[in-house]
């Protein structure tokens, strides 16, 4: 009989993992670079930035759960949500990053606000990329359990057949 574990998709190694995160998450990362500065033509920098983040947050979710991580279909709401919290991170070091490009540059060039958004997106990638492996995405194990391994309690037989054989091994003698 086929257990449930059975069945889930084995458990990818980290560089594997990061190798696809870095194509499908970077592929939308750069996707979503030129869709913000085409935006930003017509509405703000900030709101462009929120509109392509959140849409390329979809996508990308849905691309970690099928090929990054996988989690074997489609990404659950609650890993909808959990991405999300991610990427509003994401998001705030992408705006603070631009921030202060324009408090630094009176007038940035496209190529030099290119750089600094890709930047910026690379490092908060990297730290979504650890929360994802071990928060959204952990399979088989809770939350806590990725991170903090606990001791089995021995069982309570056990442990009196031990504590009534120690008198004994302290008699003897070699």
């Amino acid at each position: 009989m086929e257990t449930a574990q059975a069945r889930q998709p084995a458990p990818r190694g980290a560089f594997s993992a990061f190798a696809r995160f870095v194509l499908c998450g970077g592929g939308t990362g750069l996707a979503s670079s030129f869709a913000v500065a085409a935006l930003a033509s017509s509405i703000t920098w900030a709101l462009a930035n929120a509109l392509v983040t959140v849409a390329a947050t979809l996508l990308a979710t849905e691309l970690h759960a099928r090929f990054t991580f996988g989690a074997g279909g489609r990404a659950t709401w609650r890993q909808h949500v959990q991405s999300a919290g991610s990427a509003t991170a994401a998001y705030a070091v992408t705006c603070g990053a631009m921030l202060v490009l324009h408090l630094l540059v009176a007038s940035p060039g496209a190529v030099l606000e290119q750089v600094v958004y890709l930047s910026a997106s690379a490092l908060a990638g990297i730290a979504r990329f650890m929360v994802l492996r071990l928060v959204v995405f952990a399979r088989g194990r809770s939350r806590a359990a990725a991170t903090v391994r606990v001791p089995r309690p021995v069982p309570a037989t056990l442990a009196r057949v031990a504590a009534s054989a120690a008198p004994e091994a302290l008699c003897r003698t070699a």
